[in-house]
C-alpha cells in the first residue's frame, strides 16, 4: 500500500504522483525491487525502521513492509 504523508494528512499517491513527470504509466512512484527509482535514499542507517527516501518532487518516501509511504 502506498501513501503520501504530509504534516497534517495522509494522501493517495495518485493525488500527488499523477502530476509528476517521474511517475510510472499508472501515475504511481517508480518502485522496483525495493528501490525508489524516482528519488534518492535519505538515511541508510535506520535499523529496524523503514528506509527513508526523498522523491524528485520533495516528498519523503518510506518502505513499510512491502508498501511505500511518502511524506
Amino acid at each position: 500500500m502506498l501513501v503520501i504523508l504530509t504534516d497534517e494528512q495522509i494522501l493517495s499517491p495518485k493525488q500527488v504522483c499523477q502530476g509528476c513527470l517521474m511517475a510510472n504509466r499508472s501515475g504511481l512512484p517508480r518502485w522496483n525491487r525495493g528501490k525508489l527509482g524516482c528519488g534518492q535514499v535519505l538515511d541508510r542507517s535506520r535499523q529496524n525502521r523503514p528506509m527513508l527516501y526523498e522523491c524528485q518532487m520533495g516528498f519523503r518516501v518510506a518502505e513499510i513492509e512491502g508498501a511505500i509511504a511518502l511524506s
